[in-house]
């Protein structure tokens, strides 16, 4: 592409050199001839350092935001603004031929894009899914790197999409990407809203930039669907005007969407959705309360979108769920399910979900992550002990810090609950210790890697599937599989 072309619409000082752009990245070790390198700075680098040695792999263009002196080089007021113009230029604006949908929130971003997804094609809508499991564009599935992709490879996603046929674009807004201006320039026909609870304040710092980075989302959306049954969903339909506003609810009538008669159980939820006119029931296969708010803000942003009311709560009762998310493995004499939970208010809420209808014991493994806000790790403790009847303690992803000195932050409140408990360090054989004590009536939640078949250790990654040790440990007592 013509670099004129390709810098059309984007605002910058000095002269643009003649050439042809073939690649546009902030990547120095990407650089290569015909390369468009943008500087920024990052949280611990910054692109202006290795701008030279971009130039020096034979880049055509440098975009910086302050002057380096180099031949190419042209100025902007952001590096990142301009990076995700520059990405949605170079691959055509694919995006304004898309209907784009963002969910955001702490919990609940994968399981919602997945159920919008999931009803706009049961409507005869062909629609690509970007998000934390995966990419989904017709029949390709490929694992995801990021929750929210980089503007080049996000760009080149929705390409594909436009290629394939696809007329809606469904993906998970996280906070990181939001605060990097990943997004910058899209508009969204539908954002939503799911909740706002602690977590990633070691890229935020403070909880007030973490809500700041969600909230940008709405200035870029048509409609905004927002749950009201959260106080930062409040707070932000205080805060935020221009877009058309809808909210939902699991038992305020205020709300545009409620849900009432509420009837949970260990295989999902039974409820009616009340509209504008209109009462839907809904039997949705994910037991939880939490799951009443999940499926209501898939049925809401499904509304906004034009689908009917009626297809949309037929298409939540049909639903397959989404894999590691409340997924039950096995049921049969006890119960082996397993959850994304990684913060202590996604391990209450699925253990909230769950406990009444344990008839033997509740046992919970969990983790936490390495190189993470150290202060979640108690608070993932307080909400097992609340519930569990036995607690395994055991790695999650410690990366480069010591998963032993993880597991010491985590410990103190399971040895004062007086609660049973083990500390597994090595997490198959806890996931193996875990199963072997289960007894007829036990559930057991294996909380923190859901769809996840990694981990990473020492700066490793190396191949662990719960999904897969389930099932050889099933196929070792000779159970039938669910």
């Amino acid at each position: 592409m013509e670099l004129q072309v390709l810098f059309s619409g984007v605002p910058y000082t000095g002269t643009l050199p003649q050439g042809e752009a073939l690649l546009v990245t902030q990547d120095s070790r990407r650089a290569c001839p015909g390369a468009v390198f943008v500087c920024a700075r990052g949280m611990t680098t910054d692109g202006h350092d290795h701008a030279r040695k971009a130039l020096e792999a034979g880049a055509v263009c440098i975009v910086t935001e302050r002057p380096l002196g180099l031949p190419g080089e042209v100025q902007v007021a952001s590096g990142r603004k301009a990076y995700a113009q520059l990405c949605q230029n170079f691959f055509g604006r694919p995006a304004e031929k898309l209907r784009l949908v963002a969910v955001t929130g702490t919990n609940g971003k994968t399981t919602v894009t997945t159920l919008i997804k999931q009803t706009l094609e049961q409507a005869g809508c062909k629609a690509g899914l970007i998000g934390t499991i995966h990419t989904e564009i017709d029949a390709m599935d490929v694992p995801a790197k990021y929750t929210t992709p980089e503007p080049w490879d996000l760009n080149a996603l929705f390409s594909r999409m436009v290629l394939a046929g696809c007329t809606f674009a469904v993906m998970e807004a996280s906070s990181q990407a939001l605060d990097q201006l990943r997004l910058w320039g899209l508009t969204f026909e539908v954002g939503v809203f799911t909740n706002l609870t602690q977590d990633h304040l070691d890229y935020h710092k403070t909880f007030e930039n973490y809500f700041a980075a969600k909230k940008s989302l709405f200035s870029q959306v048509k409609h905004m669907v927002v749950n009201l049954d959260d106080s930062y969903g409040r707070r932000l339909l205080d805060e935020v005007r221009g877009p058309e506003r809808i909210t939902f609810s699991a038992g305020d009538d205020a709300a545009d969407y409620t849900a009432r008669n509420i009837r949970l159980s260990a295989s999902g939820v039974k409820f009616e959705m009340v509209g504008r006119g209109f009462i839907q029931r809904i039997d949705f296969p994910m037991p939880g309360d939490y799951s009443v708010h999940n499926a209501l803000a898939a049925a809401a942003a499904a509304i906004a979108l034009g689908i009917p009311a009626r297809d949309a709560a037929a298409a939540l009762s049909a639903s397959r769920g989404v894999r590691g998310r409340c997924e039950v493995l096995y049921h049969g004499a006890f119960t082996i399910l397993c959850d994304y939970a990684h913060t202590g208010d996604a391990i209450e809420k699925v253990l909230a979900g769950v406990a009444p209808f344990v008839e033997g014991r509740l046992v919970v493994l969990y983790g936490c992550a390495g190189e993470r806000d150290a202060k979640k790790r108690p608070l993932m403790s307080e909400a097992v002990v609340k519930y569990a009847d036995f607690a395994v303690l055991t790695s999650d992803n410690p990366r480069k810090e010591d998963p032993c000195a993880i597991i010491k932050d985590a410990e103190p409140v399971l040895a004062a609950s007086g609660k049973p408990y083990i500390v597994e360090v090595e997490r198959r054989t806890a996931v193996n210790r875990a199963l072997d004590m289960l007894r007829p009536g036990d559930v057991l939640a294996l909380c923190g890697k859901g769809h996840e078949d990694y981990q990473v250790i020492d700066g490793v990654t190396i191949y662990l599937d719960e999904h897969r040790i389930v099932r050889e440990w099933l196929e070792r007592k000779g159970l039938d599989k669910a």
